[in-house]
Parts: C-alpha cells; structure tokens; sequence
C-alpha cells in the first residue's frame, strides 16, 4: 500500500478532527496521504489553510485506495470515481446509520493495519441505467444503491408499469418504485417496506413506494434480469429518476428507463471480522 486518497466530507467531519487523526496513523505507518474532497462546497464554507487539498480526478490515477469519511451518501458519492479506477474504497463513519462504513471514528487506529495489506475486499453488484427517449439515450449511470423513479414533490399519484425480461411483473398507482441492490436495501427501499437482502446476494430489488394497491408488494429478482420502467398510458404527468440520490432526470410519457446489473463492482475494504447480522443489529439498537 503506497498512496491513499482521503476523501472528508467537511460538513460532518467538524473542523476536520478525524481527517488529521487518520492523516497521522497513516503517515506513522509509511502510507503516501492525499486529500480531496468528494464534492464542491459552498464558497463561504472556510477549508483549513495548514491542509493541502488535490485535485481528486489527478490523484485516482495512482491511487491503491480511498477513505471516505462521513455517512454512506459520502461513499456513494465516491463509488462511481473509485469503481471507474478500479480502486477500493473504506468508509470512516461520521454519519448516522452507516451500514457501508467500515471503521466509526474512535477505531482510526486500525487504519495502520492497511500499510501492511491486512485487509479483505468485498465486491458489491452495482446497477446499470439507462434512460431511452425514442432511439435516443437521454441518461446513463451506475449506482452501488438505488434508482428511485417518483412523482416528483406535487401530492399526486404516479402510475408505473416494471417489467422483468419483457414480462409485466408489476404495475401500480402510487408515489413510485424502488430498484435496488442488495447493498441498497437497506435504504430507501427498507424505509418503504422493502426486505433487507445480505450484501454479497445477486439479486435486485424492486420496492413500490407508497402503493395506493394492497396487492403491490416488493419483489425480489434474479441478477440476470433485465428490468424496465415506464409510466402507463394514463399518467397525466411526468416522473423523476434519481441514481444514489443525485441530480433527478425527468421522465416523460414513453420514456423507458432500463435497470440491468453493470459489468463493474464496488471494493469496499474490510477490517473487521463481523456478520452483515452484528452490522445490522448494530445500527439498528443505536438508532
């Protein structure tokens, strides 16, 4: 292990403690240290002077890993860069839940461990999407968690029709629907009644949101499927989709989003010897 990339996120980590108390294990332990942050941040916002902060997409070049420190949105926001260099990412918990995190920021000591390669990796599926707009692609993103279609913030119903393979698996009125990974199952697709599905399953995850039905229920498919999203014949108006909670894309009538498991994988880093049951039981009596 010879560069690590540290990615805080400067609204949770407060005066960026637990940034500079990893910086120093690292540094003992011989590791090459970068700082970037994950994101753009307001220009009020005041950086520290004595950090030095590089350019993210100069360092994934040669990167060996990244840290990520904050709550899972911090770590969903570097998957897609990370995953693109093929690099694995630890996550340094500063947030609330924090079922992706690795370490919770008492535990920085562990971080020495990774000098010497005393770690595992655990691969997590990741989604592909599409947007078609007539034969034009329209969007195109990976997601470690979720696509979420919804009817946007107006009180009003959406109505979607899902299909698995070309086949009608599920069509209801409601605020939406859910596509998730097994990693993503513990988010919004859990808040809306869907099953916690173990990290490591090849499955996705298909959730309503709100179903205004009392037959609509989450369904569990093969990894193989390929899954397709639209708006039915009598939705009046337009939909929204959002990848991991980023930017929404608007979803006109005739639109078709396409879900399929992508080709790359999440390297989330492990330090611990503990069941995915310790985790969730875990978070769930702490919160």
């Amino acid at each position: 292990m010879k560069k690590i990339i540290l990615t805080p996120n400067p609204y949770r980590d407060s005066h960026f403690r637990t940034l500079r108390e990893a910086m120093q294990v690292l540094k003992d332990s011989g590791v090459e240290v970068k700082v970037c942050l994950p994101f753009e941040v307001d220009k009020s916002f005041h950086l520290p002077r004595d950090i030095h902060f590089s350019r993210l997409d100069r360092e994934l070049q040669s990167a060996d890993m990244v840290i990520c420190f904050g709550g899972d949105g911090t770590i969903l926001h570097m998957a897609k860069a990370a995953t693109r260099h093929d690099i694995p990412i630890l996550g340094v918990n500063i947030g609330t839940m924090g079922f992706m995190a690795e370490l919770e920021s008492s535990e920085l000591g562990m971080l020495s461990r990774l000098a010497e390669g005393d770690y595992a990796l655990d691969e997590r599926m990741m989604l592909d999407v599409t947007v078609q707009r007539d034969r034009d692609i329209v969007f195109h993103d990976i997601c470690l968690n979720d696509v979420v279609i919804t009817k946007g913030a107006v009180a009003r119903i959406v109505y979607m029709s899902v299909k698995c393979d070309g086949v009608q698996a599920m069509e209801c009125g409601g605020d939406g629907v859910i596509i998730a990974t097994p990693t993503g199952s513990t988010a919004y697709n859990l808040s809306a009644g869907g099953p916690i599905v173990e990290p490591d399953a090849k499955n996705i995850v298909i959730t309503p949101i709100c179903a205004h039905e009392l037959v609509s229920r989450s369904m569990v498919a093969s990894e193989n499927r390929v899954i397709t999203a639209q708006l039915t014949t009598n939705a009046r108006r337009n939909a929204y989709l959002s990848v991991d909670g980023g930017k929404a894309v608007r979803m006109n009538l005739g639109d078709v989003a396409t879900v399929r498991k992508s080709q790359l994988v999440t390297k989330l880093v492990r330090l611990k010897e503990r069941s995915f049951y310790d985790v969730v039981n875990a978070k769930f009596k702490n919160h």
